[in-house]
């Protein structure tokens, strides 16, 4: 297939002129806000001192990578990112796709949307708030969880859930969800409803419990989906989150919350070091990319939909 020519090209541009003016600001923006602070990269390989001109910072190469991925601190930040991000994606995908599904079984449409709305309000709610509330439910003070748990008899004495470390992980995940769910659900409940209703009349006819059509005609039928999101989520596997571990976390369990969003605040805002703060940034980006390309290629070879 030939190119078209150029002449084709600004013609076609000519004809849709309105298109490309309503289009002009946006790209604008994304040029004076995405593009535009790459400039500022050049801090990593520099021992940047923001009181002097560019001409006159004194360029150290790779020098800030090298202590980065050699200090034991980044280290277990990259560790708790990770980790977080895991937990966070894998129940995120399991709870959206099986609230979608029970969702759709629902009959009782008014029961459907009622559940619908409730789950996908905390969506609206900032993490100021959120964390507010997780911290009143873990409370030993009264705090639900508490309670409840020594009404069932699963504890004796309240549990000091924010000041265990290896509870954070799990605090962490399940207020993401809590957060999240619905909100997370909607796009699998659209894609539910677009897969042909004589799949199931068919399977129906054949027998099929509404198991069997979930696990054969449903959880097949949204897998393009669920690929294509896998694929755009794992580009955000380095994006832990910020304020739900900033404000839960404490010094009792900050070995296991800190995250390379509060690596960079603490180095770049606190202690001043612009060019360890952007080495680290410049780490998660590339690190992100990669892994987008890494699964799009991974789904092109087995057959799967994907990005490009």
């Amino acid at each position: 297939m030939t190119a078209a020519p150029k002449s084709s090209i600004f013609k076609r541009m000519r004809s849709q002129k309105q298109l490309m003016l309503m289009s002009l600001p946006i790209l604008l923006y994304v040029l004076l806000f995405s593009y535009y602070p790459i400039w500022g990269w050049t801090q990593a390989f520099q021992n940047y001192k923001p009181a002097l001109p560019f001409s006159q910072q004194e360029w150290v190469g790779f020098k800030q990578f090298n202590f980065l991925f050699r200090d034991d601190s980044f280290l277990k930040v990259l560790r708790n990112t990770v980790g977080m991000s895991f937990i966070n994606l894998v129940l995120g995908f399991l709870t959206a796709i099986a609230l979608a599904i029970l969702l759709n079984e629902i009959k009782s449409r008014l029961f459907k949307r009622t559940i619908q709305t409730i789950s996908y309000l905390p969506h609206f709610l900032s993490w100021i708030i959120v964390t507010g509330l997780v911290a009143n439910a873990l409370s030993i003070d009264g705090g639900i969880i508490n309670v409840l748990l020594m009404k069932l008899g699963f504890i004796q004495e309240p549990i000091m859930w924010l000041s265990k470390p290896h509870y954070f992980w799990g605090i962490v995940g399940a207020s993401h969800v809590w957060k999240e769910v619905g909100w997370n659900a909607i796009i699998y409940l659209a894609a539910i409803t677009s897969i042909d209703p004589s799949l199931y009349e068919a399977a129906e006819i054949d027998g099929a419990n509404r198991y069997k059509k979930m696990l054969h005609i449903t959880l097949p039928g949204i897998k393009s989906i669920v690929i294509i999101l896998l694929i755009m989520n794992l580009g955000w596997i380095l994006d832990a989150g910020f304020e739900v571990q900033y404000l839960l976390g404490n010094g009792v369990v900050v070995d296991w919350s800190q995250t390379i969003d509060i690596f960079v605040l603490k180095y770049g805002l606190q202690i001043g070091n612009y060019s360890l703060a952007t080495a680290a940034g410049i780490f998660k980006t590339i690190v992100s990319v990669a892994l987008i390309f890494a699964a799009n290629t991974v789904a092109k070879r087995i057959g799967e939909d994907r990005l490009i």
